[in-house]
């Protein structure tokens, strides 16, 4: 029963991620969009500063954006900031339900830090609240208010220590995903305690008769504008899970870069399509964009191309049974032996030489290369075995009639 909870408490939080995360990000969008958008080609009534028609399901509207607000508030006011927020929530219980229930199957790994399930997860936490703080910092300091580029550059790197930090600490495919959560993070902090807020003083301040205060405005727009940067990123870390390739190279960190760099490209192609841009302001992006994604192809490729080079070493197919009976067949059996399961997942049994061989493209991807089995390294794999199977499958796989 707590097996099939654990499962339904998956799907349900995981839809609920999906349908919060695609309204926070459809309209993150769309405000993004409509702010480049804005021209102002006409006389405009006092404090607009640009105005733009949009066509959608057979209706036009015309949009307006007041430089600070405007003089009277109107009666009513939309807010958006419930979409970002239970994005958070949902996406923390799906969290809760993969990483901190399952913690010795999805987050630790023995092999990278023996912690018990507390600590890690205590860790987990702080890395969440500490990525936000550490990025609230950097955002404040002089320097990095007056050059945008530079403030973008440090959030770069700082989100690069994050990505190596988490693997000293996680599974490789744990650290991957907090890595994406810890900028869904920053980026639902930056609504909360700074978009949300500062955009309430300005309310405030009409209410009461004052003049806002435009840098306000001004510094919830820059934190707007990190968010709609780093959504794209964010979007390819929630899928990570299906692809060990990716969460599973021992320099994952540098993967993250070129998620960040490839994200941002197609990101500011977009931003400057919306803005009016023409010609040549459009004709970079999309090749450098496919240049990068090529790059971290060849990247990955390469380094578990070569780690194939290495699996030299003759192997038996007696040694290769009994590392498959120490840490395989636990699961991956007709009847497995591993309480969390009642069959095989995926209908993948490695009982004997027959089923090596059928899933042996597999066994060299999950076990060997990108090592994300057996999960949370719960049988606690050494990386000789690991060596052991790749050469046993690049070998030829003999057994009994070779």
């Amino acid at each position: 029963m707590e097996l099939f909870l654990a499962d339904w408490l998956n799907l349900i939080f995981r839809w609920l991620h999906l349908i919060t995360g695609i309204a926070w990000i459809g309209t993150s969008f769309y405000f993004i969009f409509l702010d480049l958008s804005l021209r102002k080609k006409r006389k405009l009534p006092e404090g607009v500063g640009g105005e733009a028609w949009n066509v959608h399901g057979g209706g036009f509207y015309l949009m307006q954006k007041y430089t600070v607000a405007p003089e009277e508030l109107p009666e009513e006011l939309h807010w958006f900031k419930y979409e970002a927020y239970f994005t958070f929530l949902s996406g923390f219980a799906l969290m809760g339900v993969i990483y901190y229930w399952g913690a010795d199957s999805y987050l630790i790994d023995r092999e990278v830090a023996n912690l018990s399930q507390f600590e890690a997860i205590v860790i987990s936490i702080g890395f969440l609240a500490g990525g936000w703080i550490v990025y609230d910092i950097l955002c404040r300091i002089p320097i990095f208010v007056k050059h945008s580029l530079l403030l973008s550059i440090a959030v770069f790197c700082f989100i690069l220590v994050v990505a190596w930090a988490t693997n000293q600490v996680f599974s490789s495919r744990a650290a991957f995903v907090h890595v994406g959560a810890v900028i869904g993070s920053i980026m639902v902090a930056n609504v909360f305690f700074i978009i949300i807020p500062n955009q309430k003083i300005v309310v405030a301040d009409l209410v009461a008769g004052r003049k806002p205060d435009p840098s306000l405005g001004l510094e919830a727009k820059q934190r707007s504008t990190h968010n709609n940067y780093l959504t794209l990123p964010v979007l390819l870390m929630m899928i990570s899970i299906h692809y060990p390739m990716v969460f599973g190279h021992e320099q994952s960190w540098l993967v993250v870069a070129f998620i960040l760099v490839i994200g941002g490209i197609i990101r500011d192609f977009f931003n400057r399509m919306n803005a009016g841009a023409t010609g040549r302001a459009l004709l970079w992006q999309w090749p450098v964009a496919v240049l990068f994604m090529c790059s971290l192809i060849i990247f990955v490729s390469y380094d578990f191309g070569d780690s194939k080079e290495q699996l030299k070493e003759e192997v038996s197919f007696t040694q290769v049974m009994a590392i498959a009976q120490k840490h395989c067949t636990s699961c991956h059996a007709l009847r497995p032996s591993d309480p969390n399961y009642d069959k095989a997942p995926a209908g993948v049994r490695l009982e004997n030489i027959e089923d090596l061989r059928k899933h042996s493209e597999k066994i060299l991807k999950q076990a060997v290369l990108t090592k994300a089995m057996p999960l949370g390294n719960s049988t606690l794999m050494k990386r000789k075995e690991r060596d052991a199977l790749g050469s046993w499958i690049l070998g030829g796989m003999p057994g009994y009639d070779n």
